[in-house]
């Protein structure tokens, strides 16, 4: 397996990719409330990397071998929708949880993360899978420097789900990124530590655990893209672009409205 040591021009361009990426989530937080539709989400997004950050939307029309191309700008999850879900016609309401999937390309290189938010006042239950799910994220991120593994990274996602009585989403993972949108390696969100490719400087990937409330199969819906949970539970994933560094890791994906790393994290640019 071929995975990409990226050289000290490219992290600086990931750096600039990973911070506009994280930009618009910040942008678009204000307009994430009831009565508002994702396709207008979508629009808002899709304006403002386009006219004011000079970016370009890269999941717009995007398209792997045996898919359709993606038609819109970003990724709006709501509810029991795991990933990929096409912004259009459906309203946010109060309860509901939505995940935005953002990824931007600068100068060619990709900066990919996505956060969860509420409409309105969250359940119980959505607010604590939401909160599990950024600390399986943390835990995940936590583990990457020199000479760790990626099943490292899979199995402290998984402890902390599995041990909450959630379950992790096998179907989908994190990736290498930069130049190119999805590379070698795949970041497992589960796994035995000590397995899998050994982590090097210069490494750039996704963490970006989908943990479920019920189980953890899926179901894929006939647009070819939005998949679902099959037992229809919600569904809540979180996102970061992480850089391998000498000593362990850098979070890409920051900006001035990041929520914090939790509390047993510590500073999010230090090594773990």
């Amino acid at each position: 397996m071929s995975i990409t040591i990226n050289t000290a021009e490219d992290i600086a361009g990931m750096r600039v990719a990973g911070r506009l990426g994280s930009e618009v989530l910040d942008y678009i937080t204000p307009f994430i409330k009831a009565g508002v539709t994702t396709g207008e989400l979508d629009r808002l997004c899709h304006e403002y990397m386009v006219n004011v950050q000079g970016t370009i939307p890269a999941p717009l029309n995007y398209c792997p071998p045996g898919y359709t191309p993606f038609p819109k700008a970003i990724c709006t999850s709501v509810n029991d929708v795991i990933c990929h879900g096409i912004p259009g016609d459906k309203v946010l309401k109060n309860g509901d949880v939505v995940n935005l999937d953002i990824t931007v390309i600068k100068d060619g290189y990709h900066g990919d993360n996505s956060r969860m938010f509420f409409i309105g006042e969250p359940s119980i239950l959505a607010k604590r899978l939401s909160d599990i799910t950024y600390e399986c994220m943390w835990l995940g991120i936590a583990k990457v420097k020199p000479g760790a593994f990626l099943g490292d990274i899979g199995h402290a996602i998984q402890q902390h789900a599995e041990k909450a009585g959630y379950s992790v989403v096998r179907e989908f993972c994190g990736h290498g990124i930069g130049k190119v949108f999805h590379t070698e390696p795949q970041v497992l969100h589960y796994g035995r530590p000590g397995t899998l490719e050994e982590l090097k400087p210069g490494m750039i990937f996704t963490i970006e655990p989908m943990i479920n409330a019920g189980k953890r199969e899926i179901r894929e819906m006939g647009d070819g893209w939005t998949i679902k949970t099959k037992d229809r539970s919600l569904s809540a994933q979180w996102e970061h672009t992480i850089l391998v560094t000498e000593t362990g890791y850098e979070v890409l994906t920051l900006s001035a409205g990041s929520p914090p790393p939790p509390a047993f994290i510590g500073n999010a640019t230090a090594a773990a």
